[in-house]
Protein backbone atom coordinates (compact mmCIF):
# COMPACT_ATOMS: atom_id res chain seq x y z
CA UNK A 1 0.00 0.00 0.00
CA UNK A 2 2.91 2.49 0.78
CA UNK A 3 4.76 2.23 -2.99
CA UNK A 4 0.97 3.01 -4.72
CA UNK A 5 0.60 5.98 -1.98
CA UNK A 6 4.30 7.39 -2.49
CA UNK A 7 4.22 6.91 -6.28
CA UNK A 8 0.25 8.65 -6.11
CA UNK A 9 2.12 11.53 -3.89
CA UNK A 10 4.92 11.88 -6.55
CA UNK A 11 2.44 12.89 -9.25
CA UNK A 12 0.51 15.32 -7.27
CA UNK A 13 4.51 16.99 -6.66
CA UNK A 14 4.77 16.73 -10.36
CA UNK A 15 1.35 18.17 -10.84
CA UNK A 16 1.88 20.76 -8.22
CA UNK A 17 0.98 24.77 -9.21
CA UNK A 18 0.80 25.64 -5.55
CA UNK A 19 3.50 28.08 -5.41
CA UNK A 20 5.73 30.54 -7.56
CA UNK A 21 8.74 28.27 -7.29
CA UNK A 22 6.69 25.97 -10.16
CA UNK A 23 6.73 28.56 -12.56
CA UNK A 24 10.84 28.88 -12.65
CA UNK A 25 11.57 25.56 -12.01
CA UNK A 26 12.32 22.91 -14.30
CA UNK A 27 11.28 20.03 -12.66
CA UNK A 28 9.22 18.49 -9.41
CA UNK A 29 11.88 17.20 -7.19
CA UNK A 30 9.14 14.55 -5.41
CA UNK A 31 11.74 12.79 -3.86
CA UNK A 32 13.49 8.76 -4.16
CA UNK A 33 13.97 5.80 -2.04
CA UNK A 34 12.12 2.63 -0.83
CA UNK A 35 8.39 2.75 0.55
CA UNK A 36 9.80 0.92 4.02
CA UNK A 37 13.11 3.00 4.47
CA UNK A 38 13.98 2.94 8.10
CA UNK A 39 16.18 6.34 7.63
CA UNK A 40 14.65 9.37 5.77
CA UNK A 41 16.92 11.86 4.61
CA UNK A 42 15.10 15.55 4.46
CA UNK A 43 16.56 18.57 2.58
CA UNK A 44 16.13 22.00 2.41
CA UNK A 45 14.89 22.15 -1.55
CA UNK A 46 16.31 20.78 -4.33
CA UNK A 47 19.20 22.65 -6.26
CA UNK A 48 20.79 23.13 -10.33
CA UNK A 49 21.34 19.37 -10.29
CA UNK A 50 18.56 18.44 -8.96
CA UNK A 51 16.25 20.92 -10.87
CA UNK A 52 17.77 19.21 -14.05
CA UNK A 53 16.97 15.45 -13.29
CA UNK A 54 14.27 15.71 -11.00
CA UNK A 55 15.71 14.17 -8.34
CA UNK A 56 17.01 14.77 -4.91
CA UNK A 57 20.83 15.02 -3.92
CA UNK A 58 22.35 14.30 -6.94
CA UNK A 59 24.85 17.39 -7.75
CA UNK A 60 28.16 17.64 -5.60
CA UNK A 61 26.59 17.66 -2.30
CA UNK A 62 24.87 14.48 -3.33
CA UNK A 63 28.38 12.94 -4.27
CA UNK A 64 29.22 14.10 -0.60
CA UNK A 65 25.65 12.85 0.78
CA UNK A 66 26.71 9.08 -0.48
CA UNK A 67 30.26 9.13 1.32
CA UNK A 68 28.49 10.11 4.28
CA UNK A 69 26.22 7.36 4.13
CA UNK A 70 28.62 4.40 3.64
CA UNK A 71 30.55 6.19 6.78
CA UNK A 72 26.88 5.31 8.60
CA UNK A 73 26.77 1.59 6.95
CA UNK A 74 24.07 2.96 4.63
CA UNK A 75 23.59 3.08 1.14
CA UNK A 76 21.46 5.97 -0.77
CA UNK A 77 19.64 2.70 -2.00
CA UNK A 78 18.10 2.08 1.48
CA UNK A 79 17.23 5.29 2.68
CA UNK A 80 14.19 7.63 1.50
CA UNK A 81 15.25 10.69 0.21
CA UNK A 82 13.48 14.08 0.20
CA UNK A 83 13.06 17.75 0.52
CA UNK A 84 10.80 20.14 2.62
CA UNK A 85 10.40 21.88 -0.85
CA UNK A 86 9.90 20.18 -3.74
CA UNK A 87 10.86 23.02 -6.41
CA UNK A 88 14.16 24.78 -6.89
CA UNK A 89 13.88 28.65 -5.09
CA UNK A 90 15.57 30.40 -7.92
CA UNK A 91 19.11 31.46 -7.80
CA UNK A 92 19.38 28.70 -4.88
CA UNK A 93 17.73 31.09 -2.20
CA UNK A 94 15.98 30.23 0.75
CA UNK A 95 12.60 28.58 0.26
CA UNK A 96 10.15 30.86 2.21
CA UNK A 97 7.68 30.52 4.47
CA UNK A 98 4.86 30.28 1.79
CA UNK A 99 6.35 27.76 -0.22
CA UNK A 100 7.36 25.87 2.73
CA UNK A 101 3.77 25.55 3.74
CA UNK A 102 2.64 24.65 0.26
CA UNK A 103 4.64 21.77 0.52
CA UNK A 104 4.29 20.74 3.77
CA UNK A 105 1.08 18.67 3.19
CA UNK A 106 3.33 16.61 0.47
CA UNK A 107 6.22 15.83 3.20
CA UNK A 108 3.45 14.96 5.86
CA UNK A 109 1.85 12.29 3.64
CA UNK A 110 5.06 11.04 2.14
CA UNK A 111 6.56 10.66 6.24
CA UNK A 112 3.35 8.93 7.00
CA UNK A 113 3.27 6.23 4.15
CA UNK A 114 7.00 5.49 4.86
CA UNK A 115 7.22 5.51 8.66
CA UNK A 116 10.49 6.14 9.13
CA UNK A 117 12.23 4.78 12.43
CA UNK A 118 15.10 7.81 12.10
CA UNK A 119 14.63 11.27 9.90
CA UNK A 120 17.76 13.34 9.10
CA UNK A 121 16.78 16.62 8.72
CA UNK A 122 19.79 18.14 6.53
CA UNK A 123 20.07 21.80 6.91
CA UNK A 124 18.98 24.74 8.83
CA UNK A 125 15.31 25.02 7.02
CA UNK A 126 14.81 21.43 7.63
CA UNK A 127 15.77 21.43 11.18
CA UNK A 128 13.38 24.33 11.78
CA UNK A 129 10.84 22.11 10.11
CA UNK A 130 10.97 19.53 13.10
CA UNK A 131 12.33 21.87 15.80
CA UNK A 132 11.17 25.86 14.96
CA UNK A 133 13.93 27.09 17.72
CA UNK A 134 16.68 25.02 16.66
CA UNK A 135 20.27 26.51 16.26
CA UNK A 136 21.88 24.00 14.07
CA UNK A 137 25.47 25.05 14.95
CA UNK A 138 24.58 23.89 18.33
CA UNK A 139 22.19 21.11 18.26
CA UNK A 140 23.33 19.14 14.94
CA UNK A 141 23.91 15.16 15.85
CA UNK A 142 21.26 15.43 18.85
CA UNK A 143 18.66 12.94 18.89
CA UNK A 144 15.10 14.33 19.87
CA UNK A 145 11.75 13.05 19.82
CA UNK A 146 9.27 14.53 18.19
CA UNK A 147 5.60 13.88 17.45
CA UNK A 148 6.93 10.28 18.15
CA UNK A 149 9.70 9.88 15.64
CA UNK A 150 13.48 9.97 15.75
CA UNK A 151 14.71 13.18 14.74
CA UNK A 152 18.33 13.63 14.08
CA UNK A 153 19.43 17.28 12.79
CA UNK A 154 22.46 17.61 10.98
CA UNK A 155 24.29 20.10 8.73
CA UNK A 156 23.73 20.03 5.01
CA UNK A 157 26.51 18.59 3.05
CA UNK A 158 26.52 22.11 0.81
CA UNK A 159 27.59 23.74 4.34
CA UNK A 160 30.30 20.88 4.65
CA UNK A 161 31.18 21.83 1.09
CA UNK A 162 31.20 25.34 1.14
CA UNK A 163 32.59 25.72 4.82
CA UNK A 164 35.24 23.42 5.16
CA UNK A 165 35.06 23.61 9.03
CA UNK A 166 31.55 22.08 8.87
CA UNK A 167 32.72 18.48 7.28
CA UNK A 168 34.60 16.75 10.20
CA UNK A 169 31.03 17.47 12.21
CA UNK A 170 28.86 16.50 9.72
CA UNK A 171 31.32 13.13 9.18
CA UNK A 172 31.04 12.52 12.88
CA UNK A 173 27.39 12.90 13.13
CA UNK A 174 26.85 10.27 10.40
CA UNK A 175 29.11 8.40 12.01
CA UNK A 176 27.54 8.68 15.05
CA UNK A 177 23.86 7.61 13.21
CA UNK A 178 25.80 4.66 12.04
CA UNK A 179 26.37 3.87 15.63
CA UNK A 180 23.01 4.53 16.95
CA UNK A 181 21.59 2.02 14.05
CA UNK A 182 23.34 -0.53 14.98
CA UNK A 183 23.42 -0.33 18.98
CA UNK A 184 20.22 1.88 19.63
CA UNK A 185 19.35 4.88 20.49
CA UNK A 186 19.98 7.21 24.23
CA UNK A 187 17.38 7.09 26.16
CA UNK A 188 15.08 9.88 25.81
CA UNK A 189 14.68 12.29 28.61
Amino acid sequence: MSIALIESITQEVEACRACVLCESALRAVPGEGPADAAVMLIGEAPGAAEDRSGRPFVGASGRLLDTLLRRAGLERSGVYIANVVKHRPPDNRDPTPAEIHACQPFLRRQIAAIDPQVIVPLGRHAAKYWIPTIQIALHHGRVFRVDGRLVIPMFHPAAALYQRRNLPLLEADFAQLGVYLRDGFPAQS
